[in-house]
């Protein structure tokens, strides 16, 4: 039997004396099993400690790159600079790129700069293009682990995805949301930033299925484009409030939810129910001012966490079949805000 540690550290781990180790190792006659187990188990016990010493020393750069508002992506950069200290076994740093909006070749133009540099990791916040997608394929062939935040990509691109199920959050809001509204029919403005995302498309797929089934007197009008801009967002609403008299109610699955409010008050037009997402600075203040009623919401602190696990396990310094548990979707009110 063969091992890189002093017979006197296997001694101390297994809690033998050194002339009984000294007999195993040698594999000397009259060794019962059981001992011979409990130092196969002590050299295995400190193979591990001997790797994870290794491992507390080693240092993961990722890259998180972000097509999204600036008031998302201060929160994320928050979550991951809350959560990057306490990873184990290595440790990390993050660069960050992040925009309000890119173009398509703009986000192209990074993810090739990444791959040329090299990263141990992107976390991605991008729109669901081929392009897109067949770069993030790249960075895996590459060998650069491609984690998806809040918004998907085809799996083959990805090792994983972190964030809510956005189907769930959004059938949430239209439970939610047709419940308040009431019995009287109207029509629900349903606004998403881009088409683009996959993630807002999914939440508007549960949003239509719930509402068709339970409130089939609430219709929906759907907006995009405004990317959660501000000014793009308030002249879609302008557009939308003028085209449909009956709108009484908000599901802001893509943010902009000032510009909103705005384009309703310069109408004089009441929202009854007004359901966002995502618990950012914007929101935290509209809420407490009583401006929308929920919001839907997950812990940003747990997807940076979920992300930086699954860079751990493709660098193999977590099992291979290590599994991360999706955000769960959650609901703030007011009275969570008001302190």
């Amino acid at each position: 039997m063969k091992s890189r540690f002093p017979l006197k550290d296997i001694a101390l781990q297994a809690g033998l004396s050194l002339a009984t180790v000294d007999r195993v190792m040698h594999e000397r006659e009259g060794v019962r099993a059981v001992t011979r187990a409990r130092v196969v188990a002590a050299i295995a016990e400190l193979e591990r400690q001997y790797v994870q010493a290794g491992l507390a020393g080693r240092r993961l750069v990722i890259d998180v790159v972000m097509d999204t508002p600036q008031r998302f992506s201060a929160a994320v950069r928050e979550a991951f600079e809350a959560e990057l200290p306490g990873m184990r076994p290595a440790s990390f740093s993050a660069r960050f790129h992040v925009a309000e909006t890119m173009s398509e070749q703009e986000l192209l133009s990074i993810l090739r700069a990444i791959r040329r540099r090299g990263s141990h990791g992107v976390v991605l916040k991008a729109p669901s293009t081929p392009a897109i997608a067949d770069l993030a394929g790249q960075l895996m062939a590459a060998r650069i682990p491609v984690v998806t935040l809040v918004t998907d990509l085809p799996e083959n691109s990805r090792i994983g995805y972190v964030g809510m199920d956005n189907r769930v959050a959004g059938a949430t809001s239209a439970y939610l949301l047709g419940r308040m509204a009431g019995e009287r029919a109207g029509k629900v403005l349903v606004t998403l930033s881009s088409s683009l995302f996959a993630g807002e498309d999914e939440r508007e797929r549960g949003f239509r299925d719930v509402l068709a089934d339970r409130f089939p007197h609430l219709a929906v009008v759907r907006i995009s484009e405004g990317f959660g801009v501000d000014r793009a967002t308030e002249l879609l609403v302008r557009d939308a409030l003028e085209r449909e008299p009956e709108i009484r109610a908000v599901y802001s699955a893509g943010g902009g939810n000032r510009a909103i409010l705005k384009a309703f008050a310069d109408a004089r037009r009441e929202c009854t129910v007004f359901a966002a997402h995502d618990l950012d600075q914007d929101n935290i203040r509209l809420l407490a001012a009583g401006e929308i009623t929920f919001v839907i919401h997950h812990d940003l602190r747990h997807d940076a966490r979920s992300a930086c696990q699954l860079m751990l396990a493709y660098h193999r310094m977590l099992p291979a079949d290590f599994q991360i548990a999706p955000s769960r979707v959650a609901i703030a009110t007011p009275f969570e805000t008001a302190h």
